[in-house]
């Protein structure tokens, strides 16, 4: 395994600590992502204590520069999705890095 978790990495790890099938792992996880997903489309917030919150941030339009060509290209005003991760999570991962 390399420096990659996958969606697959996380189904067998939860199976293995919950006892429950990877199948029934995989379905509660698929159904958390498509949560998140559909409250941002709806455009709420959602915010996991001691873990981070998603938002959606509106992003105005701008000129840009192609790197390959040079050419200023207009990037159109957007809406995309964030991810804030919160002072827990940023200490605990942190604190495990350090040498």
């Amino acid at each position: 395994m390399g420096n990659t978790t996958t969606k697959a990495d996380l189904v067998n790890t939860i199976s293995h600590r919950t006892g429950l099938t990877k199948h029934e792992t995989e379905s509660v996880v698929d159904c958390l992502f498509e949560s998140i997903i559909d409250s941002l489309k709806t455009g709420k917030r959602i915010e996991i204590r001691g873990f981070g919150s998603f938002n959606i941030r509106y992003k105005n339009q701008r000129q840009a520069r192609n790197p390959r060509t040079g050419e200023k290209v207009s990037v159109d005003a957007k809406n995309v999705p964030t991810f804030k991760i919160s002072k827990e999570f940023k200490h605990a991962v942190s604190q495990s890095l350090k040498v």
